[in-house]
C-alpha cells in the first residue's frame, strides 16, 4: 500500500511538472492602445428684447399700437423653431362683463418678422391665438434676399419683429369694458434642429 501511494504521488508530481513546462512554452507579444472621448453639449439661449412689448393706458375702441422687438439667440446652437404661446388674464373693473372675454376684442393685426421677410400672424384675436402655436422664425416664403438667414436663428444673431395690436371697435356698445385691463404673456419657446453627423 505504501508503494502504491508513493507511485501515485510520483505520477501526480510528474504530471504537474509537465503542465508547468507546457504552459511556459506559449509565451506571446502584446501591446495596447487607449482612446478617450469628450461630449460637450451646446446651449439654446433665447432672449426677447425688450421684455415688455406693450404698456399702454386709456385705450378706447378703435385704438391700435405698433411696436418692434427682437428675438436673440445667445446660445451656441441654431434655434430651428421659435413657437409662440399666448396666455392672458383680464381684470374686470366693474364685474359686469357677463362672461364676455375682453381678449376677443383685442386683435393682433400682424406679427411680422423683418429678417425672414414673413408674416407670422395675420389678423387674429387674442382668444383665438391662445389655441395656436405659430413659428416666429419660419421662412414660409422663399425670397432670395432672406435665404442666407434661412428658417433658423443662428448663434449670436437676432430677428427683428413688429407687432400691431388693436382694440377692435365692433360698432356696438362696448361699455362693459370700461376700466378693464388685460395682461398678455407671450412665451417664445426655442427648439433645436434635427441631429446631424459631427
Amino acid at each position: 500500500m505504501k508503494i502504491k501511494k508513493k507511485l501515485g504521488m510520483g505520477i501526480a508530481s510528474a504530471a504537474m511538472g509537465l503542465a508547468l513546462i507546457g504552459g511556459g512554452t506559449y509565451a506571446y507579444f502584446s501591446d495596447s492602445a487607449q482612446t478617450t472621448s469628450k461630449f460637450a453639449n451646446g446651449t439654446l439661449d433665447l432672449n426677447a428684447n425688450p421684455t415688455t412689448i406693450i404698456d399702454v393706458k386709456n385705450l378706447k375702441p378703435g385704438d391700435w399700437m405698433t411696436r418692434t422687438f427682437k428675438l436673440e439667440n445667445k446660445g451656441t446652437l441654431d434655434i430651428a423653431k421659435i413657437l409662440l404661446k399666448t396666455d392672458y388674464t383680464v381684470t374686470d373693473a366693474k364685474g359686469d362683463n357677463g362672461g364676455e372675454d375682453f381678449g376677443k376684442h383685442i386683435r393682433v393685426n400682424f406679427l411680422y418678422n423683418h429678417d425672414k421677410g414673413d408674416t407670422v400672424i395675420y389678423s387674429t384675436t387674442l382668444d383665438q391665438l391662445k389655441g395656436m402655436s405659430p413659428d416666429a422664425i419660419e421662412n414660409k416664403l422663399w425670397v432670395p434676399f432672406f435665404e442666407e438667414r434661412g428658417g433658423s436663428l443662428k448663434p449670436n444673431t437676432f430677428d427683428t419683429l413688429s407687432v400691431q395690436y388693436q382694440f377692435v371697435d365692433n360698432g356696438q356698445d362696448q361699455n362693459i369694458f370700461q376700466g378693464d385691463s388685460l395682461n398678455l404673456t407671450w412665451t417664445f419657446e426655442g427648439k433645436q434642429g434635427n441631429g446631424e453627423a459631427k
